[in-house]
């Protein structure tokens, strides 16, 4: 298990690296929006690879970031719901979850991605807007964030697998609810059983 701990905080450090790094591209491509709709009303002209440039952009940040998003703990849950589980029943549910959902999705996308991009590359497909991109790296984009999701949500598991056994801390502890959650908890209105 220690050997799977090791492999999951590495897995951490990559992700979290390349989701902090992509962040970035949002400043970017609101710069490059920015310039655009300057250039298209001062000068009554614009580019298509301006444009999709931005899609890039936006694309890149939604798919690079997601497996840091997930690692965060902070994808899109049912809070009403699991507010009032203990944690050890949400442990048990994430757990479930990222095995038989999260991670066979992100399994299945990626293999279906490879062959669409791969196809994409060999034929250099060109976007078919006129001064348009070519398209296979925002293809890629596809394939490489969907790794990385797989290889977060591999992480997620062996965490949560360890938590449940009290081999480590939860590294969600102070995350695993929503602050609004934990201020209505705090206030006393909702109750609910940690055991």
């Amino acid at each position: 298990m220690n050997f799977l701990l090791f492999v999951s905080q590495r897995i951490d450090r990559i992700n979290a690296s390349i989701g902090k790094s992509v962040s970035w591209l949002i400043l970017a491509s609101v710069l490059i929006s920015a310039g655009n709709a300057t250039i298209r009303k001062m000068f009554d002209t614009s580019s298509n690879a301006w444009l999709e440039v931005q899609w890039y952009l936006y694309g890149a940040v939604f798919l690079l970031a997601a497996a840091y998003t997930l690692q965060k703990n902070e994808h899109v849950r049912i809070d009403i719901v699991s507010s009032v589980l203990s944690k050890r029943t949400r442990d048990w549910i994430d757990l479930f979850c990222h095995i038989f959902f999260l991670l066979p999705f992100t399994v299945l996308i990626a293999w279906l991605a490879f062959p669409w991009v791969l196809s994409s590359y060999r034929s250099q497909e060109i976007s078919v807007n006129a001064g348009g991109l070519i398209l296979w790296p925002a293809k890629a984009l596809v394939l490489i964030g969907f790794t990385l999701l797989t290889a977060q949500a591999l992480s997620e598991i062996i965490k949560r697998y360890a938590v449940i056994r009290g081999m480590i801390e939860d590294p969600w502890e102070e995350r695993s609810l929503p602050v609004a959650v934990v201020e209505m908890e705090e206030g006393g209105c909702i109750e609910r059983g940690d055991k």
